[in-house]
């Protein structure tokens, strides 16, 4: 799960026109999605990146989009065989418990920010793929999770929307951008990987708490 928090002046000022900038660098409009999956297959409009001469060259523009978008980052991942495996009928949801590793982390951010206020878009995934992660952000905001008490986000103004992809919202393929790149790495953390090498550094880091949790 990747989250992305972007202040609003520059995410108007620096991150969209930086977007449209490189997609009209290669596409014909600017209403290209950048869908990781579909740039990795070179499918849809990514076909022309099949062409061995081409394919360094956007994937040297989109490394240096994201290295110099000014954002902070949060992966929360989970190895779900080795969560399985270790606790059984009583393993959470790894979508579930992904969300709540991020809320504990936020909640850092805003407080060392000396924010309140964070509105959250996510990337529509199904009605009821949706309908579950949204039961569990309310919830976690209600009642608090193991490590941050109910009252510290009862203090917070939050709120989340989801977005399907056809929207072509520049900060959820933002997100989408860092997610992979960091799933490969923990996967195989020995292969080199230099999409991964810019989203972290782009990693929350402070006070000792970092944006970064793999479990178990």
């Amino acid at each position: 799960l990747a989250l992305v928090i972007v202040e609003r002046e520059a995410y108007r000022d620096a991150i969209l026109p930086a977007f449209n900038k490189l997609k009209l660098r290669w596409f014909n409009h600017e209403g290209i999605n950048l869908h990781s999956r579909d740039i990795r297959l070179s499918t849809g409009p990514f076909q022309l990146l099949r062409n061995p001469s081409l394919r360094p060259q956007f994937l040297g523009d989109m490394s240096a989009l994201v290295d110099g978008a000014p954002f902070t980052l949060f992966i929360s991942a989970i190895q779900k065989q080795t969560h399985l495996d270790r606790y059984g009928v009583n393993a959470d949801n790894p979508y579930d418990l992904a969300l709540e590793f991020t809320m504990e982390r936020l909640i850092h951010f805003l407080h060392a920010e000396g924010e309140t206020s964070l509105p959250i878009v996510a990337e529509a995934r199904g009605r009821q793929e949706d309908n579950s992660l949204e039961k569990t952000f309310y919830r976690i905001l209600a009642q608090g999770t193991r490590f941050r008490p109910a009252d510290e986000f009862h203090q917070l103004n939050l709120s989340l929307t989801f977005q399907p992809k056809v929207n072509n919202i520049a900060g959820v393929q933002l997100a989408d951008l860092c997610a992979h790149p960091c799933a490969r790495h923990i996967i195989n953390p020995n292969k080199e990987n230099r999409a991964f090498d810019v989203a972290r550094r782009k990693v929350y880091e402070r006070d000792g708490v970092s944006g970064w949790k793999v479990f178990p």
